[in-house]
């Protein structure tokens, strides 16, 4: 059986660890730190049809085993591959933040929305960023590693002209395309589905 040690790792990481690891492995134990991440494994399990226990060793100890049902199921596709697959969804960000509340809480809740993004079976077929989205293109922005990621799987990112000017921004673009208030309009006109983190 397959081990991961995710203790100390917020969500969604150890789902995202042991989605990765059911990919290779018929069976996987994960050890985390909260029942919250137990009660996301056990959906997770649910929809990778696996075999779900878990194991409760004191209020921060936490093993679960993930064991695939008779063939499993297919390997998921790579993020590479899954671009293809996409539904035509797209995912629009106007903020450097998601949600409302902590300023700090909600920058690296949108941190973790885009890396989450990465590690989908199924990827967006765009991102938009416009007004206070549009920083997270740059290059001093900490999701840009995980937009090139995106954009080298195929995800179009584009970035509002008119925001990049206004926040002095425009020579700092470093992944996606600058584009205009007309495109992002057709863009999310056409969409199937928006996603707003």
């Amino acid at each position: 059986m397959f081990t991961l040690n995710a203790i100390g790792k917020a969500c969604p990481l150890p789902v995202i660890d042991a989605h990765k690891a059911l990919k290779e492995h018929d069976a996987v134990e994960i050890t985390v730190d909260n029942q919250i991440a137990t009660e996301n494994l056990r959906k997770l399990a649910t929809e990778m049809n696996c075999d779900y226990t878990m194991t409760q060793e004191s209020p921060t100890h936490y093993t679960v085993q993930l064991v695939k049902k008779g063939n499993g199921t297919a390997p998921a596709p790579s993020v590479t591959a899954a671009a293809s697959q996409n539904d035509g969804y797209i995912v629009v960000v106007n903020s450097p933040c998601m949600g409302v509340g902590d300023e700090a809480f909600s920058k690296q809740l949108l941190k973790t929305f885009i890396y989450t993004l990465t590690e989908q079976d199924v990827l967006p077929s765009a991102i938009i960023f416009y007004n206070g989205g549009v920083p997270l293109v740059t290059k001093n922005s900490e999701s840009l590693e995980d937009l090139k990621k995106l954009a080298d799987a195929g995800v179009s990112i584009y970035a509002c002209g008119a925001c990049l000017n206004y926040y002095g921004l425009t020579d700092q673009v470093a992944v996606g395309e600058v584009t205009n208030m007309y495109r992002i309009i057709e863009l999310m006109r056409t969409a199937p589905r928006i996603v707003r983190p």
